[in-house]
Parts: C-alpha cells; sequence; structure tokens
C-alpha cells in the first residue's frame, strides 16, 4: 500500500451511501454525480469492489449497486485492498549492499538478515494494515451521522429517492427544475 489515492476516497464515500439502502440499488451514475465526480472513474472502482465481495450488482433500468455484507462486516483494509491492490507500503532495493566501502561484494553481517530500515517499514506497515481491518464502514457511518445535523439525512433520502424514481423515466421535454 504504496500510496492510497483518492480512488478510495471516493470509494469509501459512495459505499457510505449505500448503508440503509438495503435492496435499493443506487447507480454509479447517482453515486458520481451524488460526489461531483465521472461516472466512468466511479465504475472502475465499483467493480473492483464488486469482484470483492464488497457490493453487488443488480441489473436492469433500476439497477446499480448495493453492499454485498453488512456494513459492520465491511473492514476498511478490505475496501483499500480491493480498490488499490495490496502493494508493500515500502520496497526495500538493499542499498545497504552498495556501499562504496564494500566495493563489488558487501560483507556477510551487512547483508545479514532483514534491512534494519526494511524492518521498521514492515512493522509500520503491519501497524496500519491493523488499524485499517480494525475500523468497519460501520464505524465510519456512525461517525458521520453524529456529525451531520437531521436534517442532512432527510435531504439525502429525497435526493436519491428522486433519482432512483427518476431512472427509466423517458421524457421529451427537456427539465428546467434545478
Amino acid at each position: 500500500m504504496a500510496h492510497v489515492t483518492v480512488s478510495v476516497e471516493y470509494g469509501m464515500h459512495c459505499l457510505l451511501w449505500l448503508i440503509d439502502k438495503g435492496e435499493t440499488p443506487l447507480s454509479c451514475r447517482d453515486l458520481a454525480d451524488l460526489q461531483g465526480l465521472s461516472p466512468t472513474f466511479l465504475a472502475k472502482i465499483f467493480a473492483k469492489l464488486e469482484k470483492a465481495g464488497i457490493v453487488r450488482a443488480t441489473e436492469g433500468v433500476r439497477g446499480g449497486y448495493v453492499l454485498a455484507k453488512k456494513p459492520e462486516d465491511i473492514n476498511v483494509l478490505s475496501i483499500v485492498d480491493a480498490i488499490e491492490g495490496r502493494k508493500p507500503l515500502f520496497d526495500c532495493q538493499e542499498i545497504r549492499g552498495r556501499c562504496a566501502v564494500f566495493g563489488d561484494s558487501p560483507p556477510g553481517w551487512a547483508m545479514a538478515g532483514t534491512c534494519s530500515i526494511h524492518a521498521v517499514m514492515l512493522r509500520a506497515e503491519k501497524a496500519m494494515r491493523d488499524s485499517l481491518a480494525a475500523q468497519s464502514l460501520a464505524d465510519i457511518a456512525t461517525a458521520v451521522y453524529r456529525k451531520a445535523p437531521p436534517e442532512f439525512s432527510n435531504d439525502l433520502q429525497e435526493w436519491i429517492d428522486r433519482r432512483v424514481d427518476g431512472r427509466g423515466r423517458r421524457s421529451g421535454v427537456a427539465s428546467t427544475a434545478s
């Protein structure tokens, strides 16, 4: 996990919106519009989340994504690994053996065991992964909703309901509503 990208942040925000929706799917377009990003970009993220078993796709005009597990059973580490892949925090290049003093052949003591710098990075990565694994999507949702005013939940639900209800409707008249 060399660098956690914005894909993880967007993916996690969108997963939060799927909580409490039960079997009401949200499309990538709806989720992208809710976050102000490209539906194509988000579709790539959700394909990875689906492959990892975090979300499940539903078909049809009113199709989209729903959580495949309970939010308390989805830990942050699984989301990060699904989106980013499991990459090491540090890629040791064994620089310790290239000291000019050693010439072309580093002594055994210099190369014995795990590189001391790499060992520190491995411990840091383990601590980070353990911390991410200990936090669930439900934990994050609880923190968000504790912070948000009550009307936020209502406003969000109304926005989602309008989007879901509007899917599949065809109109020859362009909407001028804002």
